[in-house]
């Protein structure tokens, strides 16, 4: 990931990925919006079309240097989206901060703002990889089904942007309260906020006996964040920069 940090940004790609408000809490380190990127399984994908802006959630998938998204041909936003600005954030929610005052009530969160040109990709061969590491972010399970056919991909729109400009803002700890209002008898503190993966449960038309693909079944109990070791990371990072 090739972030053009610059001491005129505070260390930001560019002035529009600046973090502004509250930005104590910003992060422009590569490794640490991938780890964001890496833990999340759905975006928020935003941009301008002839009938205004729109906002759309998608999974997703990344390569370490580029950001990709799929949907139907049809699809209104990714055709909106070719040759176009787009923005994508991606956000986690780690915990309620319940302050003294709910003036001061916030939240404990990872988020990620890309923002950058995107284009579709053609030739079918592009378009499977991106489709593979799409499947395979959420869940490495891309060769373990039917083998997608030409008529799958002629169905499907890919968009791919740079990761080139992002930035990433993250919140942890406790309120932070008025100091006269700490000795108040207000009660503050922080709910934490954990997903888990449930166990797989088979569909009701399954004709055959199979069990689910080893990584499927691997979920189980785990956490969004738990769910991609770090070798798995790292591979996917080297692979990046040996194409």
């Amino acid at each position: 990931m090739n972030v053009r940090g610059s001491n005129d940004f505070g260390g930001a790609a560019s002035a529009r990925t600046r973090v502004r408000r509250g930005a104590d809490r910003a992060q422009y380190d590569p490794q640490e919006i991938l780890s964001i990127l890496d833990a999340g399984m759905i975006a928020h994908v935003g941009v301008t079309t002839n009938d205004g802006p729109l906002v759309l959630p998608m999974a997703y998938g990344h390569d370490g240097e580029r950001l990709y998204l799929h949907g139907a041909a049809a699809n209104h936003l990714l055709a909106s989206g070719d040759h176009s600005e787009v923005c994508v954030t991606v956000t986690h929610l780690d915990g309620l901060v319940m302050a003294r005052t709910p003036f001061h009530n916030s939240m404990n969160y990872r988020s990620v703002v890309v923002r950058g040109p995107a284009r579709l990709i053609d030739g079918d061969q592009a378009k499977r990889r991106a489709l593979k590491l799409i499947t395979d972010h959420v869940v490495p399970n891309w060769d373990s089904g039917r083998e997608v056919s030409q008529s799958d991909l002629r169905k499907t729109l890919v968009l791919e942007m740079p990761l080139a400009e992002a930035s990433a803002k993250v919140r942890v700890g406790d309120p932070v309260d008025e100091p006269q209002d700490i000795s108040g008898p207000w009660w503050a503190g922080v709910v934490p906020l954990t997903t888990r993966f449930g166990t797989p449960q088979a569909s009701a038309d399954l004709t055959n006996n199979s069990e689910p693909p080893a990584p499927v079944a691997a979920l189980a109990g785990l956490t969004p964040d738990e769910r991609l070791q770090p070798a798995t990371r790292h591979n996917k990072r080297n692979n990046s920069a040996n194409q």
